[in-house]
């Protein structure tokens, strides 16, 4: 039971949270996984329709996040976590009756807005449980994330073999029941007192406050490099080194292993705004070596590749840590507590759009261009982590007023 005690959480709320964090994010991850397959397999739907779709979906979800987390501050954010969990579980099992377009965007983007929501308003609910010092407990829901996702690909690659229309819509039914059970533990979590409530006045500062919505940005500069890792690598192993395609897999499992294994380890320390802005910069000069190592696997002989390839996507996980503790900080701590969900739910407007168009910068610059394009890639990632400190000071004068001295009374 002792080895135990570093994976299950002591108390029965931290608990409740990593048995819904895991079972949301199965669903996540068999979403990720077979989603486009269901749409173009199963729904046979043109793969430019399923592309669309989900890029208006992508944005429209970016918008609800933002209200999701204004109306955590005021509703309290344990009811809208259930909510957006329950109507996720709901529209998913909708996705079963897409025939056309229509009938597939309109279930498909309430599931992506709803996964979007429960992402922010969580934040709040992770800060009631862990109290004065949250950022272990992030750390470990974001471990706990990885493992979910990993498992629902898992299960995903499992109708992804049999390929076959009643296999993919079995995965959907199992995404929706999973997402239900998730919903129904969710209830068990501690209530969350909706502190915005009390400051009616205020609405929408989120969107006005200028150093947090740059941290947004530089934030979602930097959420780039997720889409390195599931676009711009794959394709380079393929279309441009002499590795061995096998690494396409082996280059999700090793970066998936060291974040479950490292996470909690690498935020440890990252306790304050200004700890996080020097993590955050350290993470985009990782990312700007990992960019240098993966773009000299090109012409490299197949075991040179490799090596090259593996050490690269070790250098950007550790990058990866960095980032995701430096950020859980910053959009936490810079936030007033009366309006937690709302500013939580303004930073994820900057993954979002990483998440977006991230794809499509990586295959412009890194595969049609080649080396020089992951020169650039890494030189704007560590050009944004660069700007992170500054941009921290900043946001902490427009909070923390300056006290002077006072003046002294000696005769002069």
């Amino acid at each position: 039971m002792r080895a135990l005690s570093g994976v299950i959480p002591p108390d029965r709320d931290r608990r409740v949270l990593a048995l819904v964090t895991l079972a949301a994010t199965i669903g996540k991850g068999i979403f990720l996984t077979a989603g486009v397959l269901f749409f173009t397999r199963a729904v046979h739907l043109p793969a430019v329709q399923v592309g669309a779709g989900l890029s208006i979906a992508g944005l429209i979800a970016l918008l609800a996040g933002v209200a999701a987390g204004h109306l955590a501050d005021r509703r309290g954010a344990r009811e809208c976590y259930v909510g957006a969990l329950g109507i996720g579980a709901a529209a998913t099992f909708t996705l079963l009756f897409a025939r056309d377009f229509w009938s597939f965007l309109v279930p498909v983007t309430v599931a992506i807005a709803a996964q979007a929501a429960g992402m922010v308003v969580r934040g709040p609910v992770i800060n009631q449980i862990a109290g004065a010092k949250p950022q272990p407990l992030r750390a470990y829901v974001r471990a706990t994330t990885n493992v979910g996702i990993a498992l629902g690909a898992a299960l995903a690659g499992w109708a992804a073999q049999r390929d076959t229309v009643g296999g993919y819509r079995w995965l959907i039914v199992a995404n929706a029941l999973i997402l239900l059970v998730a919903a129904l533990t969710a209830v068990a979590l501690p209530h969350v007192p909706p502190a915005g409530a009390q400051h009616p006045g205020q609405r929408w500062t989120a969107v006005r406050d200028l150093p947090y919505l740059s941290l947004a940005v530089l934030d979602g500069v930097l959420s780039i490099q997720y889409r390195i890792l599931t676009v711009a690598i794959p394709l380079w192993i393929v279309v441009a080194t002499g590795a061995p395609r096998w690494l396409v897999s082996a280059a999700v499992v090793l970066n998936t292993a060291i974040i479950v294994l490292f996470q909690v380890r690498a935020s440890r320390n990252v306790d304050t705004p200004q700890r996080a802005g020097r993590t955050m910069r350290r993470a985009g000069l990782m990312f700007l070596l990992a960019c240098a190592l993966i773009s000299s696997a090109a012409g490299a002989p197949g075991w040179a590749a490799a090596t090259l390839l593996l050490t690269g996507i070790v250098v950007h996980t550790v990058g990866e840590l960095w980032q995701a503790a430096g950020g859980f900080e910053l959009s936490n701590e810079l936030a007033p507590k009366h309006a937690v969900g709302q500013y939580l739910g303004v930073f994820g407007i900057g993954m979002g759009l990483a998440e977006s168009f991230g794809p499509v910068l990586l295959v412009s610059l890194c595969i049609e261009w080649g080396r020089p394009g992951w020169y650039v890639v890494g030189a704007l990632l560590a050009g944004a982590g660069l700007l992170v400190p500054p941009v921290v000071r900043w946001s902490l004068r427009t909070r923390i007023p300056v006290t002077h001295p006072e003046p002294s009374l000696s005769p002069g």
